[in-house]
């Protein structure tokens, strides 16, 4: 296959995404002086934007590769439900695998930015596992979505805020190889070890290390080597794909252990580009691509977007043309 025939059948896939969606909420301003009353920075505000966030965002990315993407999640019976919603529909994604809870709150990240510069963030959200109805109900979700519709792959994309459990991701990995259904996870540390058997595991250094319980020296290939043959053995997992910041993406399965160093950028805000590399890791899990093409697009898509300052999904044609530069 060659690149732009990759990038030509990312149109014709459908991607289940199930995880955390939030809003990511932007104050934009000024900083022209600090406050008389603590010694902080005053913003002068004059732009505010939502966005969509969490697995949301990775929505976007999917749509934004050209994939159709359908979310399942639950979110807060609340006003920001409802800005929920109307991003949604402004992005034109579906909100059919999408619950509403009274227990539960909608969870928004606010960033304040001033100068270009991430000042500070306000969370709002509950970081409880939902209950065993809410599991119930998103659990059927998925299994309708599985039986309405021709789905390629499967994304969990776990922010630690209660959407998936463990009993979820095991029912939801046993429906998917039951139908041939590559599952792809992008983890964090509270179900880290609850993703047994799954098609392609995406941590980055920090939370490898934290699910793990281990430390180790990544620049010294034999341990980083040593600690995920381990981890994926016992997990009964195809493929781990770590993200290791300025140092690149490692690809680990039976074919291939190595590193594929970062592109030189200009490093703006890495924020959601985490998102950005799992997206593009399924998608072309889904099109059975080889590790090492999977690794170098995952990578090279993570760092074209940490050029851009917050939450943004990848450019498409701009991924494309990088790609072909670097002969990838």
């Amino acid at each position: 296959m060659t690149l732009q025939e990759i990038f030509k059948s990312f149109n014709k896939l459908n991607v289940l995404i199930i995880g955390d969606v939030m809003i990511d909420s932007y104050m934009w301003g000024n900083v022209n002086r600090i406050s008389p009353e603590a010694p902080v920075p005053v913003v002068s505000v004059n732009k505010k934007e939502n966005r969509l966030g969490g697995a949301a965002n990775v929505a976007l990315n999917i749509q934004a590769l050209g994939g159709n993407a359908i979310l399942c999640s639950v979110i807060g019976a609340d006003e920001n439900s409802k800005l929920f919603f109307n991003l949604l529909k402004k992005q034109k994604l579906t909100n059919e695998g999408i619950i509403t809870s009274t227990k539960r709150i909608t969870t928004v990240k606010t960033r304040v930015i001033g100068a270009n510069h991430q000042m500070l963030r306000v969370d709002e959200e509950i970081e409880t596992a939902i209950n065993s109805a809410e599991e119930s109900a998103l659990l059927d979700k998925i299994k309708k979505m599985l039986e309405l519709k021709k789905i390629d792959v499967i994304i969990f994309e776990d922010y630690d805020k209660g959407s998936i459990t463990p009993a979820l991701i095991k029912k939801t990995v046993v429906l998917a190889k039951q139908k041939g259904i590559p599952t792809v996870v992008d983890p964090k540390k509270n179900n880290f070890m609850a993703y047994t058997g799954v098609t392609l595991f995406k941590p980055n250094l920090k939370e490898l290390k934290e699910g793990l319980k281990i430390d180790f020296d990544v620049n010294k290939l034999p341990e980083l080597n040593k600690a995920v043959d381990v981890f994926i053995k016992n997990q009964k997992i195809n493929t781990a794909l770590i993200t290791l910041s300025e140092k690149g993406i490692y690809i680990h399965n039976s074919n291939s252990k190595t590193v594929i160093p970062a592109h030189q950028r200009d490093i703006t805000d890495v924020s959601g580009a985490g998102d950005t590399v799992v997206s593009v890791a399924a998608m072309c899990t889904a099109l059975k691509l080889p590790a090492a093409t999977t690794a170098k697009l995952s990578n090279l898509a993570g760092g074209l977007v940490c050029e851009k300052v917050g939450v943004v999904p990848i450019d498409k044609k701009q991924l494309l043309a990088e790609a072909l530069k670097e002969k990838l």
